[in-house]
């Protein structure tokens, strides 16, 4: 692993750090400021008023709605149909950001005193995307318009049905359109359309959904408390955020700030019920909790039955009937890891037999009988793993279906472009992307996916790098500045939580943790040492998680010194919590005496 220290222009840090001394937490605890400067000055911050606004996040910073091209037709046709007492159907995707979505604009729509319904398909028996049918059964039922969230924007034979049968379609995704530009609908809500100048083009499906509710309620419910009427969506639509991994920077951080904060007072009975199962009740989110124990059990229910059981845990409000679907939620994520654990299983078989496909500078791995809906996060596992684009494909007789993830610097759904003619249907964007083909055509994608790969990548892509904000001495890592960090949370894609380096001496040899984690005992090193007086007797509690196998193949011994690389958290047990050390990476500096070289 490569360790990369990032620059920061010094003339820039040194300019925001005396702005910052003026801020309340930061005026009592000076010498913070510097660092402070320096984490916002490499997330691109490096004026007073940005920092402010980055650091504290507040309503007034979104957009207007009306900034995003084709909301205001959105709206007036929405404003008609509440009008008329027309029935709206919603159509949404099966996971977390589309199901999210789906409860936004519903509950909005009802609240402006219309009527909505909502149609998820299913994943196996109906796929992705809206398709030509359900207008025409929409249609046969008397549905005169449909609103799709967090899909649409490559759907042209739905829209043709939907001109043809007279139902008006608006579009509402995130998407990237392909070359065939958009299809022909009654309006398209998209910011990632040509000519859109909406500011922040990275909001996920359930956040142009909160764009489309503030501006509806703006017009149907101005005697009510907007800001509470927002905040009440945006516990909801900052789930959806964090787990579609879109940059939480801009009006991301706003809706994922504010309604992670907001979360903390849920009244939603299925809200709650969720909470508790994830034994996330009652306390302040982080991002981490929502997107490893939140989002899963949500999107379980997309993965492996029918997603309609997220909408309705939402809109129940019966407190034992919001635990009952949130405790099967829960079991069906104990079923989609199992699930995982068998597709994973084959796969690092195949890549052990097959030593070939380990030369690939992409992977395409195709499976009989793997379940379509845990395909897509066993490709993240495998890209994790390997640090490879890849493609997991289940077949399924002459068809097959796939998913796919990448890494940073290459652009997935380019990647698909250039083999466009092998799907019968693909979409998604730079880091996903989900696709149907005819089996026989696999082969075929696996070659011309690993030879696009060959041009766009060098073997330096493969490489996992940590990138390092700052350099620390044990003694600088203190409660506040663990608390100073905290003002920059949540934390995710576009803002990674910090990472420091360090170099400490190891006071006892490594603890294991069940098997794959170890515990660290620190100290300050030698030299650090020297003329610290009470700094001496300074002890550090580190985990490093998952380096069970790398400490033991480095044979560390007590005396060791060490460079680390890690972030700062506080473990909450009640014996042994505190202030401790999360280790990303480690590497011998010097050797106790007697001790043999890392490897």
């Amino acid at each position: 692993m490569r360790w990369k220290l990032r620059q920061a222009a010094p003339e820039r840090v040194h300019s925001l750090a005396g702005e910052l001394r003026t801020l309340p937490y930061v005026s009592a605890h000076p010498a913070l400021a510097e660092t402070l400067a320096r984490l916002l000055v490499l997330r691109g911050i490096d004026f007073a008023e940005a920092a402010r606004a980055f650091l504290s996040p507040a309503l007034a910073h979104l957009h207007s709605p009306y900034l995003m091209t084709g909301l205001k037709a959105a709206i007036e046709r929405l404003e008609m149909a509440i009008e008329r007492k027309e029935r709206v159907l919603i159509f949404g995707d099966y996971d977390v950001d589309g199901t999210a979505a789906v409860v936004i604009l519903k509950t909005a729509v009802e609240l402006a005193g219309g009527s909505a319904e909502f149609h998820v398909p299913h994943r196996i028996r109906e796929g992705y995307d809206l398709r030509g049918d359900l207008i025409e059964r929409a249609a046969a039922a008397g549905i005169r318009l449909v609103v799709t969230v967090d899909a649409g924007t490559r759907a042209f034979a739905a829209a043709e049905s939907a001109r043809r049968t007279g139902v008006d379609l608006i579009i509402t995704d995130h998407h990237l359109p392909g070359q065939d530009g958009l299809p022909q609908a009654y309006a398209v809500v998209n910011p990632n359309q040509a000519g859109c100048g909406y500011p922040c083009k990275s909001l996920c499906a359930a956040g142009i959904a909160l764009k489309l509710a503030q501006a509806l309620l703006e017009k149907r419910l101005a005697h009510r408390d907007q800001s509470q009427l927002l905040l009440s969506f945006m516990k909801i639509a900052a789930i959806a955020t964090v787990a579609d991994a879109v940059p939480l920077v801009g009006e991301n951080r706003v809706i994922a700030s504010l309604g992670l904060d907001a979360l903390r007072a849920a009244v939603n009975p299925g809200l709650k019920a969720l909470l508790e199962v994830a034994e996330l009740a009652g306390r302040p989110l982080r991002s981490g909790e929502v997107a490893f124990r939140i989002a899963p059990r949500i999107n379980a229910a997309g993965r492996m039955d029918v997603a309609r059981d997220v909408i309705d845990l939402f809109a129940v409000k019966d407190a034992a009937k919001a635990q009952e679907i949130a405790e099967r939620l829960d079991q069906l994520n104990h079923q989609r890891q199992e699930e995982e654990r068998r597709i994973l299983d084959a796969i690092e078989q195949r890549l052990t037999e097959l030593p070939v496909l380990r030369e690939a500078f992409a992977l395409v791995i195709d499976g009989d009988g793997w379940h379509r809906g845990v395909i897509g996060i066993t490709a993240k596992r495998i890209v994790d793993r390997y640090r490879r684009p890849t493609l997991v494909v289940a077949a399924d007789g002459e068809e097959a279906h796939g998913s796919g993830r990448s890494i940073p610097g290459f652009h997935l759904l380019n990647a698909l472009e250039s083999c466009s003619e092998l799907f019968t249907r693909y979409g998604g964007h730079a880091q996903a992307v989900g696709f149907s083909l005819p089996s026989a055509r696999v082969p075929e994608l696996r070659a011309r996916f690993d030879q696009y790969a060959r041009a766009h990548l060098s073997a330096v892509d493969f490489e996992p790098v940590v990138e390092i904000d700052a350099e620390l001495e044990l003694a600088e890592i203190t409660p506040e500045l663990f608390r100073l960090i905290g003002m920059l949370e949540p934390f995710g894609t576009g803002n990674p939580e910090p990472v420091f380096r360090t170099t400490a001496r190891l006071i006892a040899p490594p603890k294991l943790l069940k098997q794959r984690h170890v515990r660290l005992k620190l100290g300050p090193d030698a030299e650090e040492n020297a003329g610290q007086g009470w700094r001496r007797s300074l002890t550090y509690s580190a985990m490093g998680w998952r380096l069970a196998e790398a400490t033991a193949e480095a044979k560390l011994l007590a005396g060791d010194i060490l460079n680390l690389a890690f972030t700062i958290d506080c473990n909450q047990h009640p014996e042994f919590g505190g202030l401790e050390l999360a280790v990303r990476d480690f590497e011998r500096a010097v050797a106790a005496k007697g001790a043999r070289s890392g490897t």
